[in-house]
């Protein structure tokens, strides 16, 4: 007999994902999920609802690209230090704007009111402090051959405090052309010395840069710690009416060895929400926790304790202000000009967003609120009222292939309207479809917007006599199929096979209760054939085998491939 082998060739085929995918649902219903989209005139709360924010009234512009510093006195005038050319505006309480000083410095880094309502303002580099009049005249106050000032405070007793850099010093000036030596008060380890605050007992507050300190001055001048943050630097600071420091820590340092406090001119992106399920937003961790963190506000306890209230591994915020009901602070950021709140329980929601790069700082005159904003240089004022309509557009979908859209629905109170657009280009442009007509239906409509990839909804809220909100969105859509692709084809080598399943195993008790496996869906192995052989039988391949049988009528029965004889 000749044994043949064979040697089968299997081919193995690589191929991409074949997306035949069924129809999905893209729902908006959450406070990260709305955050993505761009927001006009409307606020976000901590749960994601969309409402009617407060009024925001772009009062002057200064023509200039950054505001640094702001002050308010008494009448409700405010000042503005801007840069990169070391101008110093005044705007009175009407919202009438007109340059007031312009310096030999690059910028106005910083502002204070004296006790008597004097105008001190320092400029950077090649720091100096100007004591400014009513009618823009300036006169160098204290100059201390400092590299930067960052920042000024009024202390109790009317002197004033100097915030520098790069030695980090502070400096308690008490009167026109002191001497630095005569003047400081303490001189730190550290790089710069960022803020300045003071609260009613006359205790004074700095942050520096770049191990993330907070000092507490006593007014004799003695310092002690009572923050140290991973972050690198204390970029502002604000003391509430409960006697409560909160503090604006920053992962990346806003005082290079450059000239100006630099400021990103990029503005983000439009942002895109994948229809692929499995990229996942990242687990939410700890607010405790500061791995990779760009900005967090502390609150640091009249008793000493402090809790961290906020953080962002994406948002660097810029400035504070304490509100003035409930606690808390409002946050500025360089996320499209936002303005968070945030509480001292730690929840934090948008109250509005501004067309600028940045907002700057805040502070109060009178009962106003005042925002300025940098990229460009301008100052708004906040409220009062609300305003009067608000419009909200989602980030873009992406479906991944040209989608056929479905219905759109959603949940929300008072006057809202949903429009949707769609496009094949990622950002959108002139190429898209123009806004549809509004869907009136909450319950449900069918979306108009032709075929595409890529998908927006815009949201419009107007006051009423029941105030407007919109707390989920959904959208579904079936994406067309896409053939699979083959990218490589492999060769096995010889007698090289794929190895099939094992057979499953069946239960021997199956088999001995007298029940058939196939009713159990259990596949029966095949048997395979017996073969008799008889006492003294020729064998076909040789002499007989001797064997010893008790019995002479005994047959044997085997499953071996081969025959044998059998012999007493």
């Amino acid at each position: 007999m000749k044994n043949f082998i064979f040697g089968p060739v299997f081919l193995l085929l690589f191929c991409i994902g074949t997306h035949a995918t069924g129809p999905l649902v893209w729902s908006v219903n959450s406070r990260s999920e709305v955050l993505r989209g761009d927001a006009n005139g409307v606020s976000i709360d901590s749960n994601g609802t969309i409402t009617i924010a407060p009024q925001l009234t772009e009062t002057f512009k200064t023509d200039q690209p950054y505001v640094w510093s702001s002050a308010a006195d008494s009448s409700g005038n405010i000042y503005l230090g801007t840069g990169s050319d070391g101008k110093l505006f005044k705007v009175d309480a009407s919202g009438k704007g007109a340059l007031l000083t312009d310096f030999n410095e690059l910028n106005v880094s910083a502002l204070a009111i004296g006790k008597n309502g004097e105008l001190f303002a320092a400029t950077s580099p090649d720091g100096k402090v100007y004591r400014v009049d009513s009618s823009g005249k300036s006169e160098v106050f204290f100059e201390p051959k400092e590299k930067y000032i960052w920042s000024l405070a009024v202390l109790s007793d009317g002197s004033l405090a100097v915030a520098t850099g790069d030695s980090g010093r502070i400096y308690r000036v008490r009167s026109a052309n002191a001497s630095k030596e005569s003047s400081l008060l303490f001189d730190t380890n550290e790089t710069n010395v960022m803020s300045l605050a003071t609260d009613r007992q006359g205790a004074l507050y700095a942050g520096t840069d770049s191990n993330g300190l907070v000092l507490k001055f006593s007014p004799d001048g003695k310092p002690f710690g009572v923050l140290d943050s991973p972050l690198r630097e204390i970029h502002d600071l604000a003391v509430g009416s409960d006697g409560s420091v909160y503090a604006l820590a920053i992962g990346d340092s806003t005082a290079p060895a450059t000239t100006s406090k630099e400021a990103s001119t990029d503005k983000p992106e439009s942002k895109t929400v994948s229809a692929d399920r499995s990229q996942q937003e990242p687990a939410q961790k700890s607010r405790y926790d500061l791995t990779g963190i760009r900005s967090a506000v502390y609150r640091i306890l009249p008793d000493g304790g402090n809790d961290i209230l906020w953080t962002s591994n994406t948002v660097t915020a810029y400035s504070i202000h304490p509100q003035q009901t409930g606690g808390g602070v409002l946050v500025g950021t360089s996320d499209r000009g936002r303005i968070y709140s945030v509480g001292n329980d730690g929840r934090d929601s948008l109250v509005l967003q501004s067309d600028a790069g940045q907002i700057s700082t805040i502070l109060s005159s009178r009962d106003n609120l005042i925002a300025t904003s940098s990229n460009q240089g301008n100052l708004y004022r906040l409220g009062p009222g609300s305003s009067t309509e608000g419009t909200y557009n989602s980030a873009v979908l992406d479906a991944k292939s040209a989608a056929t859209w479905g219905r759109i629905w959603w949940q929300g109170t008072g006057s809202v309207q949903i429009q949707t657009r769609s496009g094949n280009t990622e950002k959108a442009d002139e190429t898209w479809s123009t806004w549809s007509p509004a869907y009136g239906e909450g319950k449900g409509a069918q979306i108009t917007s032709p075929k595409a990839r890529y998908l927006q909804w815009r949201a419009t809220l107007r006051p009423g006599t029941v105030s407007p909100s919109l707390s989920e969105v959904n959208v579904a859509f079936l994406g067309r199929n896409i053939a699979p692709e083959i990218l490589q084809i492999q060769t096995l080598p010889t007698n090289v096979g794929l190895v099939s399943n094992p057979a499953p195993q069946i239960d021997p008790n199956i088999e001995l209760s007298g029940l058939d496996p196939v009713a159990f869906g259990l596949p029966t192995a095949n048997v395979p054939p017996r073969r008799v052989y008889q006492r003294n039988a020729t064998s076909l391949y040789g002499p007989p085998r001797t064997e010893t049988a008790t019995n002479s009528s005994t047959m044997y029965f085997t499953n071996r491939l081969e025959t044998r004889p059998l012999s007493s």
